[in-house]
């Protein structure tokens, strides 16, 4: 990793830092997303910003929060995000996943684990891919982009869980095929259960 990429990471993680504890500070519950709950599962970093999920009725409490210890924020014209920037570095919030709303149970089902020195809720493993697989459509398909994270992480994750949550997603299941030829998976992640996510 060359100096440069060391300095951007580092930024990040000192933003999550930050973020993370102004959300914790002003009682918002939420859980890392994103690269940086892949960083902090034990994926190498691929970290350009900070990633977090909460529902709808926290945002307004979490972007006060922000503001409060000195974060810019934003409502852009997408509905299922809102953003805040730390000296430039940006952390999105969001709030909706493929027209599915971030659910309290998704929130409380992330594990405490340690991400740049601080201990923060991060999404479980198998919501994670779920929530890369999800958005996956012909305008950004990045399966390139996905392999590593997912790589890193396949011990970690309940494929079977992936693969009905995402069933009706062509994007997802050829990606679940591709796992499965490379060898990422020993065997086909076939749906089965309850498909309702989050």
């Amino acid at each position: 990793m060359s100096s440069h990429s060391h300095e951007v990471t580092d930024a990040i993680l000192d933003t999550l830092k930050r973020a993370s504890s102004g959300l914790k500070d002003a009682g918002v519950k939420f859980a890392l997303a994103g690269g940086c709950a892949a960083y902090a599962r034990g994926a190498a970093p691929s970290l350009h910003d900070v990633d977090f999920v909460l529902t709808e009725h926290d945002v307004p409490a979490a972007l006060e929060a922000l503001r409060g210890i000195g974060f810019e924020t934003a409502k852009p014209p997408e509905d299922w995000l809102v953003k805040a920037y730390d000296d430039g570095r940006l952390v999105d919030l969001i709030f909706r996943i493929s027209d599915r709303p971030i659910t309290a149970e998704l929130i409380e089902r992330a594990e405490p684990m340690k991400a740049s020195a601080v201990i923060v809720p991060v999404l479980e493993a198998t919501d994670l891919v779920i929530s890369w697989l999800m958005p996956l459509s012909e305008h950004a398909c990045d399966y390139g982009a996905l392999l590593p994270q997912v790589r890193a992480l396949r011990e970690q994750v309940d494929w079977q869980r992936v693969a009905t949550v995402t069933a009706d997603s062509p994007y997802a299941a050829t990606f679940l095929t591709l796992l499965e030829r490379l060898g990422v998976l020993e065997a086909p992640a076939e749906p089965k259960g309850d498909p309702s996510w989050p």
